[in-house]
């Protein structure tokens, strides 16, 4: 029974470092994932020996699959705390908010402003690239500043050049 416990626990080594090894490797980390990948086939071996060599083998293999399942969870629950990479982030609003604007650059978010056409009237646009773990305090800024602001963001794949690249090479000096 306690090879039942331990396939459990594998799988909840396993599969977050599966899910972290891939993020990584789209966030091109290749260095760091391969080191969660050679980890990873450690425990995968270890613990699919365990299912394949004990006499209650079903119940193994279903302790192995639950564990998969809960691995899953629990490597989302990492990656998120982690929160690796960056978003490109755009507010959409009605008027131009300068105390908005204000308070972002003094919190140290890049902000662009651009006006565009809206159905009815002119948009303002605002574009701002930040770390992904300033995210949920990006739009938490914005939601108090203006509640019925438009926003959406996404993660780009790459960027070249710009404030926020040339201040992240200062901090690295």
């Amino acid at each position: 029974m306690q090879s039942i416990f331990l396939i459990l626990i594998l799988q909840l080594i396993y599969v977050p470092f599966l899910t972290l090894r891939t993020i990584l490797l789209v966030k091109n980390v290749t260095f760091l994932a391969a080191i969660f990948g050679m980890l990873e086939m450690l425990v995968y071996v270890f613990g699919l020996s365990l299912v394949f060599s004990g006499k209650q083998s079903m119940l193994a293999m279903v302790f192995y699959a639950v564990g998969f399942g809960l691995g899953i969870f629990l490597g989302a629950k990492i990656e998120r705390k982690l929160a690796i990479g960056y978003v490109y982030t755009t507010i959409n609003t009605q008027n131009k908010n300068e105390e908005l604007v204000k308070f972002l650059r003094n919190e140290g978010f890049a902000v662009t402003i651009y006006i565009g056409e809206g159905r009815d009237s002119n948009r303002y646009k605002y574009e701002i690239l930040t770390k992904r773990n300033r995210e949920p305090e990006l739009f938490q800024i914005v939601e108090h500043y203006e509640p019925n602001a438009f926003i959406i963001s996404y993660e780009p794949k790459s960027f070249k050049g710009g404030f926020l690249l040339d201040r992240m090479k200062v901090k690295h000096k």
